[in-house]
Order: C-alpha cells, then sequence, then structure tokens
C-alpha cells in the first residue's frame, strides 16, 4: 500500500489545482482520474466550448464582412472541422496539465477512486484490479455531470446533454436548448450561428435567470434579434423519440404545443458526482446533493475534505481551485480567509457574452441598501462602435450611504475580461469615488466601467 500526504480524488481545475499547490508546500501528493486528466471543464466544458464558439464568432465576422469595408465570398462552415479543432484544444489543454503533475512531482493514478475509512482510497484499474492507497489528507473533487429531467430522459442521441453537444458527428437543422443558463445559452449561440434553427425553453420568467433583469432583457433582445427564438416561464413536460427526429411538448402559459426539432439539448443544470464514491463507508454528511464542509473545506470526518461542484458552493471551475487552494493552504498551517462567496464572479460566454459578480438590482433593494445605479451603453463607447459591436452595456450598483460597491453586470463583446476590476476594487472594498478617479485608458471597453460608476454620480461625461 502506497502512502501520501494528500490524495486528491479527481483531475478538474478543482483537483489538479489542489494537488499542484500541495506539492508546492511540500506534500507528497497523488491525484485519482478515472478517465482524462482535466475533467470536464479541459475536457468536455469550459475549454472545448470556449472554442467552439470562437469559431462560431469567426464565422459570423466573415458573414459580416463587408460591414468592415471588406470582401469575403463563398464563407461557408466546416461543422466537422470546427469540432475537431475543438477538441484538440482540450487534447492540448489535458497535455498541458500532464506536464504539470509531471514538473510537479504528483503521482498520478489511473482508475476510479472509492474514499474508505482510515484514511484511505481504492482505486480500480479498467482491467479490473485493486489497490489500496493511505494519506493523512484525502480531498475529493470528483465534480459533477449534467442534470437530467424525469421529463427529459437524455438518450446521448436525440435527448443529449453538453458532452454529447460538443461532438456530434453532424450539425442539426434544427434544434430545441431546454435551459438558459451559460451552457443553455452558449450552445444556442453556437448552433444559432452555424445555421441551426434554435428554440430555447426556460422555465423561469428571464432567461439567463441568476442575472440581474437588465442583463437578462439585453440578452434576449440581441438573440431574437439574431433569429434564435425564446420560450421563457415555459416547461417541456415529454419528449416523443419514436419517430426521426424529436417531439417535444412545451406548456406555456396560453397553453400546450408540440415543438419538432432534430436534437433536444438539456442544459437544465447539474448532478454532483457523490454516488459509489464511498461517503457511506466513511460516514462523511450530505445534505440536497452536496457534501458538507466547514469555511476550510473539512468533512464531518478528519482527514477527509471536499471541494468544487461537490459542495455547496457555486459550480464554477475558479470557484473550484480557489477552495482547493485555501483548503490545502490551511493544512499547511498557513493564515488564509475563508472565500468570500458574495464576490465570485460569472461568466457566460455566447455573444454578448455576460459577466457579473456581486448583488443585482432586486437583491441589493431586498437588502434594504439605498441605491446609486449607473448605466453606460456600449453603443456610446468609441472602442465598440469602431470594433462594430455596440450591442450591450455596463451596469454599477452603490450603497448610495457609504460608496460601497454593491454589485457589477456587464453585457457585450469582451466583458468577460473585464469583470476582474470589480472583482478586485470589491475586494479592496473601493468606493464608487475611488474607481471614477482612478483613470482609465482612452480607447478601450472598460473605460465603459469609469462611466457607468460615472453615471451613478450624475458626472457621466460621454452620455
Amino acid at each position: 500500500m502506497s502512502k501520501f500526504d494528500i490524495i486528491v480524488l479527481g483531475s478538474g481545475p478543482g483537483g489538479y489545482v489542489t494537488a499542484i499547490r500541495a506539492s508546492q508546500l511540500g506534500f507528497k501528493t497523488a491525484i485519482i482520474e478515472k478517465e482524462s486528466l482535466g475533467g470536464v471543464c479541459l475536457n468536455w466544458g469550459c475549454i472545448p466550448t470556449k472554442a467552439l464558439l470562437k469559431s462560431a464568432q469567426v464565422f459570423e465576422y466573415l458573414k459580416h464582412a463587408e460591414d468592415y469595408g471588406l470582401s469575403a465570398k463563398d464563407v461557408d462552415r466546416d461543422f466537422d472541422a470546427v469540432v475537431k479543432r475543438s477538441r484538440g484544444v482540450a487534447e492540448g489543454m489535458s497535455k498541458g496539465v500532464q506536464f504539470l503533475m509531471k514538473k510537479n512531482k504528483i503521482e498520478v493514478i489511473k482508475g476510479y477512486g472509492k474514499v474508505k475509512p482510515g484514511k484511505k482510497v481504492t482505486v480500480k484499474t479498467e482491467s479490473g484490479d485493486t489497490t489500496e492507497y493511505s494519506a493523512d489528507h484525502i480531498i475529493i473533487a470528483t465534480g459533477a455531470r449534467s442534470r437530467e429531467l424525469p421529463s427529459l430522459p437524455q438518450d446521448g442521441k436525440k435527448v443529449i446533454g453538453y458532452r454529447e453537444a460538443m461532438s456530434l458527428k453532424e450539425q442539426p437543422k434544427k434544434m430545441i436548448v431546454v435551459g438558459s443558463g451559460a451552457i443553455g445559452m452558449e450552445f444556442a449561440y453556437f448552433y444559432h450561428s452555424m445555421g441551426t434553427e434554435v428554440t430555447v425553453v426556460e422555465y423561469m420568467p428571464n432567461i439567463v435567470p441568476v442575472e440581474d433583469e437588465d442583463i437578462s432583457k439585453q440578452l434576449e433582445r440581441s438573440f431574437k434579434k439574431t433569429g434564435v427564438k425564446i420560450k421563457t416561464s415555459a416547461e417541456v413536460t415529454k419528449v416523443d423519440t419514436s419517430g426521426d427526429g424529436v417531439k417535444a411538448t412545451v406548456k406555456t402559459k396560453k397553453g400546450e404545443e408540440v415543438l419538432e426539432a432534430d436534437i433536444v439539448l438539456s442544459a437544465v443544470g447539474i448532478k454532483t458526482n457523490i454516488e459509489n464514491i464511498g461517503l457511506e463507508d466513511v460516514g462523511i454528511a450530505t445534505d440536497r446533493d452536496k457534501i458538507l464542509v466547514n469555511d476550510y473545506y473539512q468533512t464531518n470526518i478528519p482527514g477527509y475534505y471536499a471541494i468544487g461542484d461537490v459542495t455547496p458552493g457555486q459550480a464554477l471551475a475558479h470557484v473550484a481551485s480557489a477552495e482547493g487552494i485555501l483548503c490545502v493552504e490551511k493544512l499547511a498551517g498557513m493564515h488564509v480567509e475563508a472565500l468570500d462567496y458574495g464576490n465570485i464572479p460569472g461568466c457566460t460566454y455566447c455573444i454578448p457574452e455576460i459577466a457579473s459578480v456581486g448583488l443585482t438590482e432586486k437583491q441589493a433593494k431586498e437588502k434594504g441598501y439605498d441605491l446609486k445605479i449607473g448605466k453606460f451603453p456600449f453603443s456610446a463607447s468609441g472602442k465598440a462602435k469602431a470594433a462594430g459591436t455596440p450591442d450591450g452595456f455596463v451596469k454599477v450598483i452603490f450603497d448610495a450611504k457609504y460608496g460601497e460597491w454593491l454589485g457589477c453586470h456587464m453585457i457585450g463583446v469582451g466583458v468577460t475580461d473585464m469583470i476582474a476590476e470589480a472583482v478586485v476594487a470589491r475586494k479592496l472594498e473601493t468606493t464608487g469615488h475611488e474607481v471614477l478617479k482612478a483613470v482609465h485608458p482612452h480607447p478601450t471597453m472598460s473605460e465603459a466601467v469609469m462611466e457607468a460608476v460615472a453615471d451613478a454620480y450624475d458626472e457621466v461625461i460621454h452620455l
């Protein structure tokens, strides 16, 4: 039996980052992975989807070359080549993680891991061999998968999850996307841009329902303008896959209707991978599909920890990474502060992109704050106009009494690269006046942040 200081179960952006930081801190570390290093994020999520979206964006640019004074004739897409490029990007990133494991002297154990009592883990390989390992600390980072609804069972062919959506053999002519969170809207944009007729069905009154209402309404306008059909306050109650395509029964306020498509993409959230990994054997406590942990990711059983999607925090790659680093730094005896889950940025990478952090306007009002709210549209931004991307805006929300930056919400091309300013400013407890007096470069998209703050304080120049 091999003995380690730390064993990490799962090699996604939570697991592999945790393992690297543990090794940097001097822990003898092993990581267990049943598929490919990098987990869903690198192989079937964050990274390959961004490659698909970039192909779609380039295709859109080429189709509108005349808008930029250019000529591009007979422009077409090669769906297979687009998918192949995406897979190539994912494979390259996974190889990069392999390099990082070697560089940091982390032992990679291939197989299906299960935690056992006594700080042990068993690993079963594809050949059926089982090996037992032990560690002073075992960190569970097994992530999540596409959630299935009883009314929408996935068969992997006509009713699919995000994984199949990334590697379809043929481009569908018609697609129904159920769920309008980040995954749903990104795929809706990609397939529509490629030429598929897309209908989005959302149960809540607004698409991207976790976002500020102004953002939701702007995204709906932008999508509808391009031809995507959107049905809100709607629910798919059943699907019929017996024919050539799929017939989905959709219940709305107006009644029921049947939509026909080649493919239905279920994007209704995630299900944590906590089954059959030994939690019951060890006695690790769970609640509502999540492993219960304290501020430093210790479970109720000493020596066992959990990070990432399997815990109650936001199911985001950067959250999992931050949790893992915090967990092992605490184990190393470093002085660390608990993660502030109120200052976690969220990003959606369709076009226009969405990026946000902090409270929405509705949440801030419900908390009783007296607000100062500013908005600056990209239609008034020189950089956005020159780039041909004037859709969207930056919205900022401040506490009128103390100037605390309560929330920041952006929609537009490139905003996912801008939101970090608000995250850092909020972390440093920066006030609105301090942001306003920090000189922003011109012409840039980022100066829209300063202009939105100026609008909140009745000092806006370019509106």
